[in-house]
This record gives structure tokens, C-alpha cells and sequence, in this order.
């Protein structure tokens, strides 16, 4: 693979003006005579299997079929490339030389974007399967090469793009870009897109092992009449656990909510990092790995080293730090139900009835993996716009006790800083916040807001007709206490149902590597 060293823009996509090649314009040399396949003068038809940049040619392997059907492959030297899936005539010139007409092809190669289906800004991943030099117009101008790339991602997966490049892309290279109009993109750095590639593989794998920390919480609750109670470990874990959620009257004051995104467990890694070590005894994800490590040996089947390697066997359920994310199976659906908000959570199959110690394992370790999807999708979502804007996302999941139940608060935070184009020239930021939570009596609650310039709005929404009704009947109460706290507020509205969704575009990712 080949590393492009900037984001560079590109001339005109255009389709070639040039007339297709006749059968005597391109010869190719046998790298092994036919052996009497072809008598000098026979035709047949071919398709490229194959092709190989070399350092004055390029190396094609041919499937050629004969008239009785037969079919064999052959290896060929050609001065130009020929893309791969490319059906040709040929003749035999002699023994060791064929000469070469395009037959045709019935894909069609695109030769402009459609910016509805592609928007500006959308990330595109090919692989370079022909490139070749155009006629340059007069002495001395730019030396321009017609690329052809297949598609990887993107609803375009599998179409040809030709495009006009200055840049020597090598046949085979992985490239990213990123579309800037219906006839132009603009390279992106491959090492940034790798970064991406595995952010985005680590993200599909978590989601798909989350569960939901409610259904944790309640079999905790519960393990009073399990055997793992009388253990001192699991009980002082469960207990620290429990002790650490903050409550509605915490949650109440801007300190208490602070306090809490601290230790939402969004920021383990950077306390650790850090080492600040004595900070974690608060921490939601730290308490639960603490958990996780007292459930282990007591599971059936553990060994007696099972304390001593639960780090080990805790590598099988979660990744490690952040920058140490590797690996995981690509799974697109996963990935974008990962990217919503909320986040729905997912039903573990065969935890019906009473948790024993292993279910609860499983429980602890799909929690955990809930808590991590949450962290990948703020490192997802966080990113350069393509109008240079920086956007940095919050997105964590606070379990609040509530009396004698835990309701889950998911909040998400994003701030859009504008870049200033002068020094001297003060950033415009826009923040806004989300929040997501099932109370009762009220039912499922959603919260959208933004603030620009000491400006606040807001919608909510709400599944049930009865809370709607009743929120929109305090919003005036809620705005006066909105202007007392120094905000101007702008629009405020309460719906019934939830928010819409609009489409996802910047973090459908695909990279395949076709020769690996």
C-alpha cells in the first residue's frame, strides 16, 4: 500500500475523450511460449486475472478461453496496464506474442459523483486497479494520469471511478479521499485513516458484546440469596460499586454533575495514564473491572490462578487502552448501530432466571463492553469537518439511583469550535447536548439542546402523550428559570415521540485489501 503524503486536490473527474484501442495498437509479450494453443493468426477471448506493476511493464495473468471451451491461464508482459476483470480479443502474432483488442465491458465507469447519495465531506476508500499517462497538450505541462479506482465503501461498493490525477498512483495501492464536489476529491494521509479503520473495527466488536447495565444492576441486587454472597470479595466489590453512583440530589448541582462525568469511567484511561491511581476508587468502569477480577475464580471451571490471571482472561472480553485498540472482525450494521444516540442495548441470550455467579460474569463483562462502545463512539465522532470545523464528543452513561432503583442517564456532549481565520480573531463554539432516560411515571425522555453566543434552545420529546403534555405545560416555568440562571433563551418545545434520525455518513468505513 502506498501513503499519499497530503491532502492534495484533484483536477476534474472526466471520462477519457480518447477512442478505443484497435486490435494491432497493443502487443504483449508471453512470459512462456503457448505451446501450440494458438496457431499464428487464431483468435480467442481473454479476461485479466491478474496484474502486477513492475519497473518498465506491467505483468498480466490472462484466463484465455478457446473455441472448444477449453480454458487455461497465461502470464504476459504489457507496456500499459489493463485493469483486472478486463475482457479482451487476442491474436497470436506468433508463439511468444499476442496482439490485443478490448472487447468491451458492460460496467460503465462513473465519471462524476452524485453529491445525493455522496455528500460533501463523505470518505471514499478504493483500490487503484489501472492508471496510465495522458497525452500532455503542449511541451512542458504537468504530466496528468487517467486512474481508475474500484470503490470499497460507500453505496458505490463495487463501481469504477475514472478519474484525472498528476499524482503516479501505483496499480494496486489502498487510497483515501474525500469528496469536495461532483468532480473533485481530495487525497487524505493513509496513517490517519488507518487510525480510523481500527477505531471503527474495535467499535462494531464492543457493541456487539454490550448489555445493558440496568439488567447488571438488578441481578447485583439480587445476589443476596446466591452463594457468591458470603464471598468478602464480591460482596466489598458489589458494595463499592453501588456506593459510587451518584443520586438524583447529587446529579442537582453543577459540582455533583461534574463529579460524575469524572467518574462515568469515560476517562479511565487518561487517569491511568496519568497516573493518578488514587482517583479511582470513584471510577463506574474501574469498580466494575474490580468485579469482574473477584467473579472470576469463582466461576465453574477456574483455576486456581484465576486471580492472578484475570488480567489475562479479562483481555478476552474488553481491549486495553485506547491507543492499544487492534483487531476485531469488520461489522458495518454493528458499527452504525453503535453511532446512535441512544444507545440501544442489546438482550444477552440464556440469562432468564435467577443470575448465577457465571451469568453475572457475563453480565459484568457486557457492561463494561456498553461502557467502552460508548467511549469509541466519542473518539468516532470526534473529528475535522470538512469545513475545517473541530468537532470533540462527550458520550458516556451515568446509572443514577433513584430511591430504591438505578435509572441509566445517557448524555452526550459535542462541542463545534469554528476555526478563526485570523489570529487575532475570537473561535465561535456551538455546544450541544443530548440526553436519554426511562423514569417513571414519565417513560422515555429525550433532551436536545444547543448554545451559541449565551443563546439556549431546546426540543423534547417524549413517548408518552401524558408527559408530553405535562412538560409542555411547565415550559414557561422552565424558561424563567433559564433566564434567572443569565441564559437567553430561544426556542423551546415539547413533542410527542421520539427524535428523527438523520443519515450517518462520515464514519462508514470499509477497507479491503483484495491481494492480502
Amino acid at each position: 500500500m502506498s501513503e499519499i503524503s497530503g491532502t492534495r486536490p484533484l483536477p476534474a473527474v472526466a471520462p477519457s475523450s480518447r477512442a478505443p484501442a484497435a486490435a494491432t495498437e497493443l502487443a504483449l509479450k508471453l512470459l512462456q511460449p503457448m505451446q501450440g494453443l494458438l496457431a499464428s493468426g487464431e483468435s480467442a477471448k481473454a479476461e485479466v486475472i491478474a496484474l502486477k506493476e513492475m519497473a518498465q511493464s506491467f505483468q498480466l495473468v490472462l484466463k484465455l478461453t478457446l473455441e472448444n471451451g477449453r480454458q487455461t491461464t497465461l502470464q504476459a508482459e504489457s507496456p500499459r496496464p489493463l485493469a483486472q476483470g478486463t475482457a479482451l480479443a487476442v491474436t497470436a502474432l506468433s508463439q511468444s506474442q499476442l496482439a490485443v483488442a478490448l472487447t468491451g465491458s458492460s460496467e460503465k465507469l462513473l465519471s462524476s459523483l452524485d453529491l445525493n447519495t455522496l455528500p460533501q465531506g463523505t470518505l471514499l476508500q478504493g483500490k487503484v486497479i489501472s492508471r496510465e499517462p495522458l497525452p500532455m497538450p503542449q511541451q512542458g505541462a504537468q504530466v496528468l494520469y487517467k486512474v481508475v479506482l474500484s470503490l470499497l465503501n460507500t453505496p458505490l461498493a463495487g463501481s469504477k471511478l475514472a478519474l484525472e490525477t498528476p499524482l503516479a498512483l501505483p496499480v494496486g495501492s489502498l487510497l483515501s479521499a474525500q469528496v469536495q464536489g461532483s468532480q473533485s476529491l481530495s487525497f487524505l494521509p493513509l496513517s490517519s485513516r488507518l487510525d480510523q479503520l481500527v477505531l471503527s473495527q474495535q467499535l462494531g466488536t464492543q457493541h456487539e458484546r454490550q448489555g445493558s447495565l440496568q439488567t447488571l444492576f438488578t441481578a447485583l441486587q439480587g445476589l443476596h440469596t446466591q452463594a457468591g454472597a458470603g464471598n468478602e470479595g464480591v460482596r466489598g466489590a458489589i458494595d463499592k460499586l453501588f456506593a459510587a453512583l451518584p443520586d438524583s440530589a447529587q446529579l442537582s448541582t453543577a459540582k455533583g454533575v461534574s463529579q460524575a462525568l469524572e467518574n462515568s469511567g469515560l476517562l479511565l484511561e487518561s487517569k491511568l495514564l496519568a497516573g493518578q491511581s488514587s482517583a479511582l476508587g470513584q471510577d463506574l468502569k474501574a469498580n466494575l473491572l474490580r468485579l469482574i477480577t473477584q467473579l472470576l475464580p469463582l466461576t465453574p471451571g477456574a483455576s486456581p490462578l484465576a486471580a492472578a490471571n484475570a488480567g489475562n482472561a479479562l483481555a478476552l472480553a474488553l481491549p486495553a487502552l485506547a491507543r492499544n485498540l487492534l483487531g476485531g472482525l469488520e461489522q458495518q450494521n454493528s458499527r452504525l448501530q453503535a453511532l446512535k444516540f441512544p444507545l440501544p442495548s442489546r438482550l444477552l441470550q440464556n440469562m432468564e432466571g435467577e443470575a448465577d455467579l457465571e451469568t453475572l460474569l457475563k453480565l459484568a463483562a457486557a457492561a463494561l463492553s456498553r461502557l467502552q462502545t460508548h467511549q469509541l463512539s466519542s473518539l468516532a465522532q470526534s473529528q475535522v469537518g470538512p469545513d475545517g470545523n473541530l468537532l470533540t464528543t462527550w458520550q458516556l452513561e451515568l446509572p443514577m439511583r433513584n430511591q430504591q432503583e438505578l435509572v441509566p442517564l445517557q448524555l452526550k456532549i459535542q462541542r463545534d469550535e469554528a476555526q478563526s481565520k485570523a489570529k487575532e480573531e475570537k473561535k465561535e463554539t456551538l455546544w450541544k447536548v443530548e440526553l436519554a432516560f426511562d423514569l417513571d411515571p414519565l417513560g422515555p425522555l429525550q433532551v436536545q439542546a444547543q448554545l451559541a453566543h449565551g443563546r439556549l434552545s431546546s426540543q423534547l420529546w417524549a413517548e408518552r402523550a401524558s408527559t408530553a403534555s405535562l412538560i409542555e405545560a411547565e415550559l414557561d416555568n422552565l424558561r424563567q428559570r433559564l433566564n434567572a440562571a443569565g441564559l437567553q433563551v430561544g426556542e423551546l418545545a415539547c413533542n410527542q415521540g421520539i427524535p428523527p434520525q438523520g443519515p450517518r455518513t462520515t464514519l462508514e468505513q470499509r477497507w479491503v485489501d483484495e491481494t492480502a
